[in-house]
């Protein structure tokens, strides 16, 4: 079995008309989950309330107290933009803090059973940096769940593997000074955001960047991950892997000019799975439904593969 954290509240951060980050990317998820063979091995999970916990001080170990009410009062006054490409409309501020929350609910679930987890949730969060957000990004996901996990008991050492065709500017910037969390991206580059050079180690030796070639397929990426990513995750031995886990590097996807194809997320998935950690995988990029929602099958069904 597998656990995937979603809720149909989700579907009500609306970018607008045009905007690749769409309500429809989730809905074309779960009807494939919904559809595939082992659709009941698929246990459903509603994340919690935020209004039920404490997120503040959690949100706080990232962002300012200052841009998280700037975002909370720009939904209020129903919405504008934070960047040219990042929105926010009347419902956003507190589908963001949901999203939040079923990351910190992953890591739960995670810890609790060992078996891996999947954080079906938007908006997408590994562009947002401490002070704002950007991307398309609200608030830093992974990077919070990061930080919270590191509050559970035995937990002293977190793996970030991000896995989006950007570099996860915002995620290296909320944790490359923190010696207890490991962040690691295969990305395009030169591209959007433009950070991710390989020269980007952190300030622990606790950041490994990728850039991959536009045009880069599996045949590219099989070799960074035998010899670069697996080396890197293995030596820093982490209690639980968190994986940022976007699917723009899709050679459908009209973002971008990597050249994966959807089962090549299931080799990923796979490699994971070898470090024998707790792994929380959630949702990033990955703007066409089709190859979207297959990696996304790819990456569960290896899940229930390694767990028999």
């Amino acid at each position: 079995m597998i656990r995937v954290i979603y809720s149909d509240e989700f579907l009500l951060h609306d970018n607008g008309w045009g905007h690749p980050e769409k309500p429809e990317r989730l809905t074309a998820i779960v009807n494939a989950l919904k559809a595939a063979p082992w659709a009941e091995q698929i246990e459903w999970q509603l994340p919690t309330n935020p209004e039920e916990r404490s997120m503040l001080p959690l949100m706080q170990q990232v962002h300012p107290e200052k841009y998280i009410e700037a975002v909370r009062n720009l939904a209020n006054r129903g919405g504008g933009h934070i960047d040219g490409d990042t929105p926010v409309s009347p419902r956003s501020y507190e589908v963001a803090l949901l999203a939040v929350s079923a990351w910190r609910d992953g890591i739960d679930r995670v810890l609790a059973t060992g078996n891996p987890a999947f954080v079906l949730a938007r908006p997408p969060g590994h562009h947002a940096i401490s002070e704002i957000g950007m991307g398309f990004c609200l608030f830093s996901n992974a990077a919070i769940a990061a930080h919270y996990a590191l509050e559970q008991p035995g937990i002293n050492r977190v793996a970030i593997l991000d896995w989006d065709v950007h570099h996860g500017n915002g995620t290296q910037a909320c944790v490359e000074s923190n010696p207890q969390i490991a962040y690691c991206s295969l990305h395009q580059f030169p591209f959007y955001p433009g950070t991710g050079a390989a020269s980007e180690r952190g300030f622990h030796d606790n950041v490994l960047n990728i850039p991959m070639a536009r045009g880069s397929t599996i045949a590219e990426y099989q070799p960074m991950f035998e010899q670069k990513v697996m080396p890197f995750l293995t030596n820093f031995s982490p209690d639980i892997l968190i994986v940022s886990a976007g699917y723009d590097a899709n050679y459908d996807d009209p973002l971008a000019g990597i050249c994966l194809q959807p089962e090549d997320y299931g080799v990923f998935t796979d490699y994971c799975l070898r470090l024998r950690s707790p792994i929380l995988f959630g949702l990033e990029g990955g703007y066409d439904f089709d190859s979207l929602s297959k990696s996304v099958m790819a990456t569960i069904a290896s899940c229930l593969t390694a767990n028999g």
